[in-house]
This record gives C-alpha cells, sequence and structure tokens, in this order.
C-alpha cells in the first residue's frame, strides 16, 4: 500500500516524517492553500517521493517548479484535460488527478471516465466546492461504482482513528492512501508520533 503524506513545508518536520517510511511527500504549490509551500522549502526528502500538488497552474509553471524541487509526480486538483496529463507523463512525470466524491450523490463516473489512460493514478477525495482537502470523510462504499483500470489513492478526512477501516477497505484498483489534515498540529505540520502510531498499525497488519 502507497503511503503519500501531504500538505508538509517545514523542514524540521519533513525530516522527521522522512525518517518513518512512508513512500510519498506532497508539497502544495497552490496559493490559495494554508499549507502552500511557496518558496519556503529549505530542504526536500530523499528518501520518499516528492509530490507537486497544482491547481489549474501553467504547465509551463508547473515544469519550471517540478525542475526545481526535483519532482518525481505531479497531482492536479483543477479542471487539468487528459491531453495535458498526458503532455506531463512524457515528460517523465507520473500523473495523480483529483477527483471529488460527494455522500449522497451519484459516483461522478462520467467526469473520471475521459481520464482513463492519461493519468498513472487517480486521487479520491470528498468533494467541495473549493480546492482542496475539506478534512471531511466520504462515504467510500460509492467507490464500488469505480470500475476503471487507473489505480487510486483513498484521501478525505483519514485520521489517526480509521487504521482499521483502512485495512478493512478493499477495491480491485485500491493502491495507497493521503494522509493530510488528520494528523497535523497545525497547518503544514504533522503529529510525527501519530503517523508512526498509524503506518505501524497499517503495515504491522498486513505482515
Amino acid at each position: 500500500m502507497i503511503i503519500k503524506i501531504c500538505g508538509m513545508r517545514n523542514a524540521d518536520n519533513i525530516r522527521a516524517v522522512e525518517q518513518l517510511g512512508a513512500d510519498w511527500m506532497g508539497f502544495i504549490f497552490y496559493p490559495g492553500s494554508p499549507r502552500y509551500a511557496g518558496n519556503q522549502l529549505t530542504y526536500l526528502p530523499e528518501r520518499m517521493k516528492r509530490v507537486g500538488v497544482f491547481v489549474d497552474e501553467a504547465p509551463e509553471k508547473v515544469t519550471e517548479l517540478a525542475a526545481h524541487y526535483r519532482l518525481q509526480l505531479l497531482q492536479l486538483h483543477g479542471s487539468e484535460p487528459p491531453d495535458v496529463c498526458r503532455a506531463f507523463r512524457l515528460q517523465g512525470y507520473r500523473v495523480i488527478k483529483v477527483f471529488g466524491v460527494e455522500s449522497g450523490k451519484p459516483f461522478p463516473a462520467e467526469q473520471i471516465q475521459p481520464y482513463e489512460g492519461s493519468c498513472d493514478f487517480f486521487l479520491f477525495d470528498t468533494g467541495t466546492p473549493q480546492y482542496g482537502g475539506s478534512g471531511k470523510k466520504f462515504c467510500w462504499e460509492l467507490l464500488s461504482d469505480y470500475r476503471g483500470k487507473t489505480p487510486f489513492l483513498l484521501s478525505g478526512g483519514i485520521t489517526p482513528d480509521d487504521a482499521d477501516a483502512v485495512r478493512a477497505f478493499s477495491h480491485p484498483q485500491f493502491a495507497g492512501i493521503d494522509l493530510n489534515s488528520g494528523f497535523e498540529t497545525a497547518p503544514a505540520m504533522k503529529a510525527v508520533v501519530l503517523l508512526k502510531l498509524f503506518l505501524y498499525q497499517i503495515r504491522h497488519e498486513q505482515d
């Protein structure tokens, strides 16, 4: 299972989280986010894959930032079309496209289908009017209606209390989880002890 820890910014916090053995670390380059990394990144992890998070950013700016911060994956949260996703893949980046899923509404299969074959991963987050996460969960049972071939990460309000629920979740394309606000002491500051315990609970049960 891929474990991505997103919304990082502080150098000491990045170093501490890097030691936990998660797989990917996300840095948000959307100025509207309280976790906006901007030019505040003074340390980048070497043990984890580096993910840049963007919202409808100009492709030229994305590639400029990706080269500067040595990003390996690009996570696109806006209305970026499939051809933009394909273009980034041709440049050698792995692409994650984010889709909002709302409890009480149908799974947005028609919105997702055009992106099949254009992305390496999808990320299903709780649908909100604004960009970025809400810190709230959606009904994971809705994902039973996803019948695509692209592997996905599960996001949206996952907290330290959700280890059992994550372990119990099953889907043929379920590839990993995205952790962010549910493990914070403040925006962009992760509670290392809580993350360490959660990762142990997830992986110990799998061994």
